[in-house]
């Protein structure tokens, strides 16, 4: 689990610098034949690996709920984002997989509810949900360096 831990770390490292070197606009733009933005995507893993590792364990998330809503699994991206939310997702980037993993150490997973990815991988236990989101954060930053060759 460590190895996991450590390359969502390098994975979300990579995104937290182009937050910080992109500007607002180069952020929030969707482009032509897109469905997001660069922001959305980063946001969307933020949200993500919460839900997936702390809300399947019954567990209430280390982020703002209205996150959720605005970036979570069937959202809309809109070029129409707050720069309060950038700072947000700035700010617990990297510190709510911090935070997973100190609590993943304590032993604080203790239930998990078996769910269906929408890539038709089932997560049984919390180690799939960690496995699961690296794997995610993965895809979306390929997504983010496609989308940096456009904006």
């Amino acid at each position: 689990m460590e190895k996991l831990f450590e390359t969502a770390l390098f994975t979300r490292s990579s995104l937290l610098k182009i937050l910080e070197m992109k500007s607002y606009e180069e952020l929030v733009k969707i482009p032509e034949n897109f469905r997001n933005s660069i922001f959305w995507n980063i946001a969307h893993l933020l949200v993500t690996q919460q839900l997936l590792c702390y809300r399947l364990s019954g567990l209430e998330i280390n982020i703002d709920e209205d996150m959720v809503e605005k970036y979570g699994k069937g959202s809309v991206a809109t070029e129409n984002v707050k720069e309060s939310d950038i700072e947000y997702v700035k700010e617990h980037l990297l510190t709510a997989m911090k935070e997973t993993h100190k609590d993943y150490s304590r032993g604080l997973f203790k239930e998990f509810k078996a769910y269906m990815t929408s890539t038709e991988i089932e997560l049984k236990s919390v180690e799939d949900a960690i496995s699961f989101s690296a794997y995610h954060d993965g895809i979306h930053l390929g997504i983010v360096l496609s989308l940096m060759k456009i904006v």
